[in-house]
């Protein structure tokens, strides 16, 4: 696989299907400079990308990637002609169909009686341990059940409860995904109160074990008004870092595709360290109230200030504030929040900082501000958005 980290994470993200439209062509780019023979990604960090599925049997994990390498290996010709592009985003399409036969496989080998969702990409879903998918509408209302059909908690519009009084003797996880655009909100068996942005993935336990400390993994970003419990610590893993707490409010921000995890504390204290570390009240970076802690993932460095928090937090609200920061990340948080692409193609413009605050505003008013303020050249097509 290449050595290239950017080109890893684009390949995985393509192989599970999250890749915008911009992306989907530097993949349809990439493979066709490749060919899809040395950098493709093997079985084995397929199946480990994909821990959350039921794994296939090895046998028919080959067996798909036989089918893709055969067909890859057929000569191709690389011209400029009409039509030849398109044959090379057939080529990667076919990858994703490949694949997705062998996640159908994973699901009626275990016998699942109901078909697998047809999924559209904007759903907020609920996956359980053993691979079921539920989907949830923002306006809807439902029973959350486990693999058995015992109802463990229930959906009240952009809200779940899970149940307080279910007993059960291993953990057993759920995982929610909320789409680009959409905000939701869960309340977790001990009470505790996580509310997710947009582009967010949260796997946490259907119900705690007593005994142990009460660990949910984060992708993306949330808010967490933790239930106070001594007894049973509350920690979030985002990747490499760890946020361990006992009862406090505090936002993590650990999108996959930015290079610092942010953690704001408004109340109590937390505890950051690496996941390969253990808890040390002495050793750790602790923050207090007004804090922030920012953990680099390239070196693991954790870096402390004083912060305005409502900064970091508005965003519960449907608002958006920027302080200080570049539009190339300004640019990050308009996609997650208005489920948009943005093509910014002024180099320059990406490297200046600015200072705003939207309120649940439209992304036209939005872009305004900007084009007051630097008189950028943009066009709006769709959910694509172009600067010239």
């Amino acid at each position: 696989m290449s050595n290239s980290p950017y080109i890893k994470i684009l390949l995985q993200k393509f192989i599970l299907n999250q890749c915008n439209a911009e992306e989907i062509k530097e993949v349809a780019e990439y493979f066709k400079k490749n060919q899809l023979t040395d950098d493709f990604p093997t079985v084995d960090e397929v199946k480990e990308l994909l821990g959350n599925m039921p794994l296939m049997d090895t046998a028919t994990a080959h067996s798909i990637f036989t089918n893709i390498t055969v067909q890859n290996k057929r000569p191709i010709s690389i011209n400029r002609k009409r039509g030849s592009y398109k044959k090379y985003i057939s080529i990667a399409a076919s990858v994703v169909v490949l694949l997705t036969v062998g996640l159908v496989y994973q699901i009626r080998s275990n016998n699942h009686k109901e078909s697998l969702p047809l999924l559209k990409g904007n759903e907020i879903t609920i996956q359980l341990e053993n691979g079921d998918i539920q989907v949830l509408t923002e306006t809807g209302q439902a029973a959350l059940t486990d693999a058995n059909g015992n109802v463990v908690g229930n959906q009240k519009g952009s809200k779940i409860k899970y149940d307080t009084n279910t007993s059960i003797e291993n953990l057993v996880y759920n995982t929610i995904k909320i789409p680009y655009g959409k905000r939701f909100q869960l309340q977790l068996s001990d009470g505790t109160i996580v509310h997710l942005n947009a582009g967010t993935t949260l796997r946490y336990p259907v119900r705690f074990i007593a005994g142990q400390e009460r660990l949910v993994f984060l992708d993306g970003e949330a808010y967490f008004d933790v239930a106070k419990d001594k007894k049973h610590p509350f920690v979030v893993n985002a990747g490499n870092l760890n946020v361990r707490a006992l009862g406090t409010h505090f936002n993590v921000s650990s999108y996959d595709d930015d290079d610092l995890t942010d953690v704001v504390l408004e109340e109590g204290s937390v505890a950051l360290y690496t996941k390969n570390q253990k808890f040390d009240a002495l050793k750790n970076t602790v923050l207090k109230p007004g804090y922030k802690g920012s953990f680099a993932k390239k070196d693991s460095s954790i870096d402390v200030k004083s912060v305005s928090t409502d900064v970091y937090t508005s965003w519960i609200y449907g608002e958006l504030y920027f302080r200080n920061m570049s539009f190339k990340n300004i640019a990050k948080k308009l996609e997650r929040h208005y489920n948009v692409t943005i093509h910014n193609q002024n180099q320059k413009l990406a490297n200046e900082k600015f200072n705003a605050s939207f309120k649940q505003q439209p992304i036209g008013v939005v872009l305004s501000y900007f084009n007051d303020i630097q008189r950028i050249n943009y066009t709006i097509k769709d959910d694509t958005i172009t600067i010239k």
